[in-house]
């Protein structure tokens, strides 16, 4: 059976190696074996994603993030007490990655000529090429001083996300508000020299809106959803979709549940009760869709089994292999062929393409 290539642009796999303790190399059932009877974290015995579910889905490519904020003493989000110390837990992280790579498992990919490669070979041989990985900062606290910047740019880091939850350093995220300042001026005048990929996901929308302002490079959001259908801070409005487009920009749709329906409840909603399919997920892909008047600015930017796994996401997705269900569901909403081969990978492989020039 034919399964198209799919690009998956926000994937935390150095989290779940490094703070879950996981061993993607092996599959998710086994995963969920060994994490039997564990209570530390509500989607313990319930994730997604390994390598071996990656390959059965033919997901040949991610952006895959390094995450660890850095809380002030008044933040009562959970993190690192320092920037130092969140800086040394996103070494380690890159680390596992290179790792990954020592073991075949994982491709860096850098540049275009580097993706083209990658998408030849897996094309050829998908069963034995390393799954290729763009690399991203999830939030920027962990940034010491744009000096870190520079240095984690020369080992390969090509996207950036200025805030996560909360106040941060250089700009305002998820459930606060704020100005990005001087400090995230500055952050986003370096990443414009350095020609990284500005992801406007978690901005708070003060923040959203200043960066759009300074920065003139490439952005995208990798994992964000429509405020018109969740009415919540964290989505973003139809202005905010609007101008993304108008940049060029492309959108990943979440699987997170609490971001896909209203009314969700933590700990207490479930998939089946709430009605959160990959449908749902079309439903966002498409609302995006309408406002651009074509398809050519939405994606899939999954976020399984960050920080939630089968309690809080669709009912008909048991890995992230089952991603090859979405061809078949937006064929049965209208979309051609040409229009779904964008959006599974096509639109990020053409914004790589034309950011990395």
């Amino acid at each position: 059976m034919y399964h198209p290539f799919i690009a998956d642009v926000h994937l935390d796999l150095s989290m779940n190696a490094m703070e879950w303790n996981r061993d993607l190399r092996l599959t998710v059932a086994e995963i969920r074996q060994m994490e039997s009877g564990m209570r530390d974290k509500p989607d313990r015995g319930k994730g997604t994603v390994s390598f071996p579910a990656l390959r059965g889905g033919n997901i040949g490519l991610c952006v895959a993030t390094l995450i660890a904020r850095y809380v002030k003493r008044s933040n009562p989000l959970p993190g690192w007490h320092s920037p130092a110390q969140a800086w040394a837990q996103t070494q380690g992280q890159l680390a596992w990655y290179e790792e990954m790579i020592r073991q075949g498992h994982l491709q860096q990919i850098c540049d275009t000529s580097a993706l083209d490669a990658h998408l030849k070979a897996w094309a050829e041989d998908a069963e034995t090429t390393p799954i290729g990985f763009v690399l991203s900062l999830e939030g920027a606290d962990s940034l010491v001083s744009l000096d870190h910047l520079r240095l984690m740019q020369e080992k390969g880091l090509r996207a950036v996300g200025p805030a996560h939850y909360g106040p941060g350093t250089y700009a305002f995220g998820t459930d606060s508000e704020g100005a990005i300042g001087h400090k995230g001026r500055e952050l986003l005048s370096v990443m414009e020299e350095l020609n990284l990929i500005l992801d406007v996901t978690h901005l708070c929308d003060l923040s959203f809106w200043e960066a759009i302002d300074h920065f003139r490079g490439p952005l995208w959001a990798s994992h964000s959803n429509c405020r018109t259908l969740v009415d919540h801070n964290r989505q973003f409005s139809d202005e905010q979709i609007k101008t993304i487009i108008e940049r060029g920009g492309v959108i990943g749709i979440p699987l997170d549940a609490w971001m896909m329906v209203p009314g969700w409840q933590r700990g207490i909603s479930t998939p089946e009760a709430m009605g959160v399919s990959l449908n749902t997920m079309i439903d966002q892909m498409d609302h995006i869709c309408q406002l651009a008047g074509n398809a050519d600015h939405v994606g899939i930017g999954t976020d399984l089994d960050g920080g939630f796994g089968k309690e809080q996401c669709p009912y008909d997705l048991e890995t992230i292999a089952d991603l090859q269900k979405l061809p078949a569901l937006l064929t049965g909403r209208g979309y051609s062929q040409s229009d779904i081969e964008k959006i599974l990978s096509g639109n990020f492989l053409h914004f790589m393409r034309r950011a990395w020039g």
